[in-house]
């Protein structure tokens, strides 16, 4: 059925055109989140304010159109997908305000977890909810579904935190239970909903078993159903709406802002693994610690550990446990050190009953702390990882009373066994009871949708008869569980959900089927198929944590977008060759797909199953990029092409010179326009040719360093107008000789390229060849390894330690500055800020830290703004596709408003951070000369 001519036109002129979206391609995208559920929508919206939300409610709901809204998509129970009207947030929904000197803190639902976490760090505080999703995730999803995790339990959930909210009902009426303006009106505007909101209340306490039960249920995890417990712990009926709010799953309203207490984030903990002969004797101990002063008791089964025990860092014991052993991590947080070791004195002392099979102790030793967070980290990917291509990875998520626990896991074992899931594994947060288990499943079949259905319904007659649990502890109930919602809570229980739903959705068009479903095989509908497409990303579980990290993610398509695309059109490839869909898959992937893809690799950082779309992207190319003459003509005389370069920058100073800078760039904006983006934009923060100066001190006793100068450092040169108009090479020649070190340059220096400009082309061969030039020449420069090498650019530090030979110690510049040179160098800091950014390469090369040490060491107030990942200049795509970079910094000015410099280690993502920043980005060596300077001055 199509969607109403009325509400489409209504649409249009509402919305800009950029922002409706009704093609096949980007349908399918948009229309896919984390469960395995699908349904493409007839249209999605980006929706960048509350008057537009607003308005778009109160002509959905006068025309009776189905919405649902989306968040960030990493909801597990296909709660945020559709077949009609898709509502997206779009990125103007970020603002936040800490309050009370971070008692509270104020978010708009596109704000991501761990953002709103970064901004209350440096007041030792942090929100309630802590979803393994949290880098990903957004508020609007936390809150709507009532999110948890391994930390907060339910003392400290999105509704326990709950302090206000301003929500937007089904018709468009507007409450915001912050403003006492607000709250007066929709008492006078909507007081008939009220009173009836509060006779449901008066109902629910006037029965004696229906209260106890839900008062039950809340003592445990719950998101199955409604927040009924709203009825009970609040009098006011305003209270009541905001609080059923919350774990609704946008099936009673739209969240616009929160309001949340935030908790303390203690700087000392400590962590232990504890290994126990089996799982009776393992949950009796959690029932032990609910006592003690832990924040975190994590449950892993023997099919979990066995899962990991191959990963780096694992213990070696691990692969020798029994077969019925099962394991603890805990976690031991304290805000002072004195008060940690007497937890941790009074947490062994009430274990020592117990035998343990192995253990690692409590350590505050962040190496340790780290390794043993990875091994329940890496669980659910490493199912995820090995499942059979065609099959998707379920996790489900239940909750056990916990005396019953032990019962559960048991009785769990026996249901994988009896189904056959014998890859399935447990683990969980077991202070709470809850449990999630991970099982792979294949929906292509009738007899494999037919053991999914039998095993679930033996799955919730243990989960939520048989024990009194939860069947939906953290992920919402969604379509997965909808079904099951009587069984869970009773005909009285489900009854009045569906009131209130009626009450607060009167026609039905705030996601239905998702909560609450007339339909009892909901959860057996619109599976999702997961088709083979390629071996580099067959593994991908569609869970969208790599979305944030992609610089096209507001432009065109995001890395999980990108592998459901070609996924589709690998399909069809099969099954429909002479599809016209198939046609207009392909040509819509050109853009969207492959030329916003700047193939930085940053996706596979945040991947659980580790898969780079880059590599993806690169072979699509290579398919279709066969050897150009040009191309190996450039790579033959690679020299010659470098000279070129700085003649085009000569040249492009000339114009500037006599155009003005204004003029230039409109110029050369119209160019590239009318060239259909063959010719390249410019920019006033384009450099200037790089002068290369020999060593000046080549001939002092100092210790020789390779220095492996990169093609963009060579040519590239300060821009006009930057304070310190030497090059890159000069200046890290000067700072390094401060440290006692001289630079050796390789033979052919001005010949050679790690062969990254080749890959992202897709000429993967001239790629190869280059990096063995490279490999040559600085295997002689090196004296086979024995001098280190320097270079000073990280995307090709990274290119070149995934190519060159172990016996060749390459160091990226930030690595060798902060190991080799800042242990020699006095600095005083500056007070004025200064502004970092990891480039893609060096957050590959898991230089946060060192980054952030040598700017805290030039400057007390180092700014990494919130949200900025690869600045996506990529080479030349911010000159032809200048739209990629700007999408990519939206937010970067606003952000670095006051900061005297900004530094990077990459010249091409430099020009991009200056034209959309306002202020200069230099390498960092840059700043390391000026506080030398500045210090010796001093």
């Amino acid at each position: 059925m199509s969607l109403p001519a009325e509400f489409l036109t209504a649409a249009k002129a509402l919305i800009p055109a950029e922002r409706l979206i009704d093609d096949p391609l980007r349908t399918l995208a948009y229309g896919t989140d984390a469960s395995f559920y699908r349904l493409i929508p007839k249209l999605v919206i980006k929706l960048e304010s509350e008057a537009e939300v607003v308005a778009i409610l109160q002509h959905a709901f006068r025309l009776k159109v189905a919405v649902t809204f989306r968040a960030a998509g990493t909801s597990l129970s296909g709660q945020a997908i559709t077949d009609s009207v898709l509502l997206l947030l779009g990125r103007n929904w970020q603002q936040r305000e800490v309050l009370a000197d971070g008692k509270a803190i104020r978010l708009q639902p596109g704000v991501i977890g761990s953002h709103a976490n970064q901004l209350l760090a440096p007041l030792a505080r942090k929100i309630g909810p802590d979803p393994a999703s949290i880098n990903a995730c957004k508020v609007g999803g936390i809150v709507a579904n009532n999110a948890s995790g391994m930390c907060c339990g339910t003392s400290q959930n999105s509704y326990q935190t709950l302090a206000a909210m301003r929500l937007v009902l089904a018709d468009g009426t507007v409450l915001d239970t912050a403003d006492s303006d607000s709250v007066a009106r929709f008492r006078q505007q909507q007081s008939a909903l009220l009173q009836q909101l509060k006779q449901l209340s008066d109902t629910a306490r006037a029965n004696q078993a229906l209260a106890a039960k839900i008062r039950h249920k809340y003592r445990l995890k719950n998101t199955t159903g409604l927040s009924l417990n709203a009825l009970l712990d609040f009098d006011d009926p305003i209270e009541m709406l905001s609080h059923l709010m919350v774990g609704s799953e946008g099936t009673l309203g739209f969240i616009s802002s929160v309001t949340l207490k935030t908790v303390e984030e203690h700087p000392h903990k400590a962590t232990a693994l504890l290994v126990f002969p089996d799982v009776q004797s393992c949950c009796q101990a959690v029932t032990v610690l609910k006592q003690q002063a832990v924040s975190a008791v994590e449950l892993l089964d023997r099919r979990s550990l066995r899962a990991v025990e191959q990963q780096a860092g694992m213990p070696a014991w691990v692969a020798g446990l029994s077969d019925l052993a099962c394991a603890l991590l805990i976690e031991s947080r304290a805000e002072q050190a004195d008060t940690l070791r007497q937890q941790l004195s009074d947490i062994r002392q009430a274990l020592s009953p117990f035998v343990l099979e192995q253990q690692v102790d409590f350590s505050t030793d962040p190496t340790v702390y780290q390794q043993l967070w990875a091994i329940r980290k890496g669980t659910f990917p490493a199912v995820g990882a090995v499942r059979p291509v065609g099959s998707t990875v379920i996790i489900e998520d239940v909750t056990f009373p916990l005396e019953l626990l032990a019962e559960g896991v048991q009785q769990l074992l026996q249901l994988f066994e009896r189904y056959q899931y014998h890859e399935a594994i447990i683990f969980g947060h077991a202070l709470e009871g809850n449990l999630h288990f991970v099982f792979t499943q294949r929906f292509d079949s009738r007899e494999e949708v037919a053991r999914y259905e039998a095993f679930m319904r033996d799955v919730a007659e243990l989960v939520a008869v048989r024990c009194g649990g939860s069947l939906k502890a953290e992920h919402g109930t969604g379509r997965n569980m909808a079904p099951f919602v009587a069984l869970e809570w009773g005909e009285d229980a489900y009854q009045l959900m569906w009131q209130i739903k009626h009450l607060l959705d009167p026609k039905g068009i705030l996601n239905p089927d998702v909560v609450l479903s007339l339909d009892p095989e909901i959860h057996l509908k619109h599976l999702k198929p997961l088709p083979e497409a390629d071996p580099l990303i067959d593994r991908c579980i569609e869970c969208g944590f790599c979305e944030p990290v992609c610089p096209s993610n507001a432009l065109t398509l995001t890395p999980r977008q990108r592998i459901v695309v070609q996924r589709e059109i690998k399909r069809l490839s099969r099954e429909e060759p002479t599809s016209p869909r198939l046609a207009l898959l392909r040509d819509g992937y050109q853009y969207q797909g492959d030329q916003s893809c700047t193939t930085c690799g940053f996706c596979e950082s945040a991947c659980p199953v580790g898969i780079n779309t880059g590599d993806l992207t690169n072979q699509l190319r290579s398919q279709v990029a066969k050897p150009s003459k040009l191309a190996i003509f450039a790579a033959n005389h690679f020299a010659g092409m470098t000279r070129l370069a700085r003649i085009g920058l000569r040249l492009q100073q000339s114009g500037r010179a006599v155009l003005g800078a204004a003029a230039m760039q409109r110029l050369s904006s119209t160019l590239h326009r009318l060239s259909g983006k063959r010719l390249p934009v410019w920019y006033p923060a384009m450099p200037g040719v790089s002068r290369n100066k020999a060593n000046p001190v080549a001939d002092e006793p100092l210790t020789p360093v390779v220095y492996f100068a990169a093609c963009g450092s060579r040519v590239m040169g300060p821009a006009a107008g930057e304070r310190d108009q030497r090059s890159l090479s000069e200046v890290t020649a000067a700072v390094l000789a401060k440290a006692g070190y001289r630079l050796v340059y390789p033979t052919g220096i001005d010949s050679l390229c790690c062969g990254m400009a080749f890959q992202s082309k897709g000429q993967l061969k001239l790629a190869q060849q280059k990096a063995a030039e490279v490999a040559a020449a600085l295997k002689a420069a090196s004296k086979n390894g024995e001098l280190a090498i320097y270079c000073d650019t990280s995307p090709c530090s990274l290119t070149l330690k995934q190519q060159l030979p172990a016996d060749l110690p390459l160091w990226d510049s930030i690595d060798f500055l902060h190991d080799r040179v800042l242990p020699k160098l006095s600095l005083t800091p500056q007070q004025e800020p200064v502004a970092l950014h990891l480039t893609c390469s060096a957050a590959r090369l898991k230089q946060q830290d060192k980054l952030t040490a040598l700017v805290q060491a030039c400057s007390s107030q180092p700014v990494q703004p919130l949200g900025i990942h690869c600045c996506g200049f990529a080479g030349d795509k911010g000159l032809l596709l200048p739209e990629l970079n700007a999408s990519a910094l939206h937010g970067l000015r606003q952000q670095v408003q006051g900061c005297c410099l900004g530094v990077s280690s990459s010249r091409t993502c430099e020009i991009g951070l200056s034209q959309h920043s306002g202020i200069e980005y230099r390498h960092l060596v840059y700043l390391l000369a000026e506080r030398l300077a500045a210090t010796e001055k001093i």
